[in-house]
């Protein structure tokens, strides 16, 4: 059987918006495999119950359940070792992680004030309790007011951008001549905004908007007809 991924959606099953289970769709698609992909909404923790995880992304892959974008993406380069790797060797993976960590810790925190309201618009009606009360505990405050000015956070992204940005004018993909798993660490979260906010994130003459309107022309067509925009 193909693998099944479980992957967060909103009220429409087709919208799918998680950064972290972006990676895991490109990470398939760089090895060619086959998979299924299957909508997960917030308040449905008992369809992943059966992996030990409140969240996703899920993967069952030859009957074994992985939670976890990390864990996931270790599996598929030591499961299938003659599909195309997604790191380029073990220095690779452990450099990869820098990348990561710098998309969670970094990234995400600077986008995500612009995306929050957005988020809540395109939920399912039942996770929009939840939503709203999680991240309002997290950020202390009402989601309405995490960003109070659009434009300086906007501002606050692209510079957070810089490294990225350094990296691309030498070179077409973070991984090289190539994309591999830090490209779609960092793609994840510019599709996270795709699939809930139409907001311009980039110049059009940023290296960044170059190269991500090249992984956006690499998704296959199952993945096309998933980036809501």
């Amino acid at each position: 059987m193909d693998p099944t991924l479980y992957e967060l959606a909103g009220a429409d099953p087709d919208r799918r918006f998680s950064p972290f289970c972006w990676r895991i769709r490109l990470a398939l698609e760089h090895k060619d495999l086959s998979f299924a992909g299957r909508p997960w909404r917030f308040t449905e923790k008992e369809a992943i119950a059966f992996a030990g995880s409140e969240t996703v992304p899920v993967l069952v892959d030859g009957g074994r359940a992985l939670a976890g974008s990390q864990a996931i993406a270790a599996h598929l380069e030591e499961a299938h070792p003659d599909r195309p790797s997604l790191f380029g060797g073990p220095a690779g993976q452990a450099l990869t992680r820098v990348i990561v960590h710098w998309t969670d810790g970094v990234l995400h925190p600077a986008l995500a004030p612009l995306l929050l309201t957005e988020i809540l618009a395109v939920l399912d009606p039942r996770d929009r309790d939840y939503f709203r009360r999680t991240r309002e505990a997290l950020f202390r405050k009402p989601l309405e007011a995490v960003c109070p000015d659009p434009e300086a956070q906007l501002k606050l992204l692209r510079r957070t951008l810089s490294p990225v940005r350094a990296s691309l004018r030498e070179q077409p993909y973070l991984g090289g001549e190539a994309p591999l798993y830090a490209d779609f660490a960092v793609m994840g979260a510019f599709l996270w905004a795709r699939g809930v906010s139409a907001r311009p994130l980039l110049d059009p003459d940023d290296p960044v908007e170059d190269w991500r309107r090249r992984m956006l022309a690499r998704l296959g067509p199952d993945s096309r007809a998933l980036t809501a925009a």
